[in-house]
């Protein structure tokens, strides 16, 4: 099925970002980060997408929606814009009512639009998808707050690079899965990838809200 070597690494690499979001999520990894010089954000960057499991999940309902459109790229560009616009929130100091209660409304969100089997129009999916890269940007932020100017900006960059790629990889597995005639397996597997999105979601919400 799979035997592409860059679709195994494209698998491999999903499948460890997945196992790396498990475990920092059970092991509560405390928010913010230290982050004091340009080395510290650009890994911190490239890392925070990943190390909240609501976020992770939501990226990956994001690629899997993009893959049956024909602009993944302006909804990946969609959400690094959003994500981008969310850190310039926080370091303006700006207060939105953005927490991990509204990363895992968004969460359920993308969730309910994977169980429905059914396609949203670009602009629905634009739109969620920048309300999930705002939220992102928003609550990971608060760690370059006082950073500097460089290492601020090596942040920004590092979430941008780690978005973009598992938006693109994710919607690359699934356009392979769909293009072998297997596109009835994929529906039903992101009706169930989409129950566990909400599931996870509202398990957040409520560990949030308590």
């Amino acid at each position: 099925m799979f035997k592409d070597k860059l679709l195994q690494r494209y698998l491999g690499a999903i499948a460890a970002l997945a196992m790396i979001s498990l475990l920092s999520s059970w092991t509560g990894l405390s928010y913010p980060h230290d982050i004091s010089n340009s080395w510290d954000g650009w890994l911190w960057g490239m890392a925070d997408p990943v190390l909240v499991l609501t976020e992770f999940v939501s990226i990956l309902a994001i690629g899997l929606l993009a893959a049956s459109t024909q602009h993944c790229s302006w909804i990946a560009t969609a959400l690094i814009s959003a994500n981008i616009l969310g850190t310039i929130i926080t370091l303006s100091q700006i207060n939105l009512p953005v927490s991990e209660v509204a990363i895992a409304i968004v969460s359920v969100a993308f969730g309910m639009v994977l169980v429905t089997a059914k396609q949203p129009k670009l602009f629905t999916l634009l739109l969620l998808t920048a309300i999930a890269g705002l939220c992102h940007g928003y609550f990971n932020s608060e760690s370059i707050i006082g950073a500097g100017t460089m290492p601020s900006v090596m942040y920004i960059f590092g979430a941008a690079l780690t978005q973009y790629a598992v938006v693109k990889s994710v919607s690359q597995i699934a356009t392979q899965v769909s293009q072998a005639d297997l596109s009835s397996i994929l529906s039903r597997r992101m009706s169930l990838l989409g129950f566990a999105i909400c599931a996870l979601g509202f398990v957040s919400l409520t560990m949030g809200i308590n």
